[in-house]
């Protein structure tokens, strides 16, 4: 088990929002240039929703295979992480909000201290941007 593919899923979709944001349409009736704009916003979405997709399956997989009760003492608030945590990826693939994005890779961070915390270790919190 190990929260970083969780949190390289949720840069990704932090990564699509914000260039979905900055991705402007064509000015004027252009076929080829609007084909362009509306492959590249598809494409954009489709691994956006993909990646938090793909991020709500690792938060799950360590909330239900690796947390146990025990590490409630230590963490009171394990479970209240985790439900929003994916809740946060839902939001993410039905909107285009950078803030939710950013949430979500705060989620995905807090995660990651608890994990290593449970292992007694105090692993640093990197990410690629």
């Amino acid at each position: 088990y190990d929260p970083a593919s969780a949190r390289v899923a949720a840069e990704a979709v932090l990564s699509m929002t914000k260039k979905l944001l900055d991705l402007a349409p064509p000015n004027g009736n252009d076929p080829s240039a609007w084909a362009t704009y509306n492959h590249t916003f598809s494409r954009f979405v489709a691994i956006k929703e993909e990646q938090a997709q793909e991020t709500k399956k690792k938060l799950l997989i360590l909330w239900t295979d690796y947390f146990k009760p025990e590490h409630l003492a230590t963490f009171p608030d394990l479970h209240e992480s985790f439900w929003k945590a994916p809740k946060l990826c839902s939001a993410c693939k039905v909107n285009i909000d950078q803030a939710k994005a950013e949430e979500l890779m705060a989620a995905v961070e807090k995660i990651h201290h608890m994990f290593w915390k449970s292992k007694g270790r105090t692993d640093q919190w990197i990410t690629a941007s």
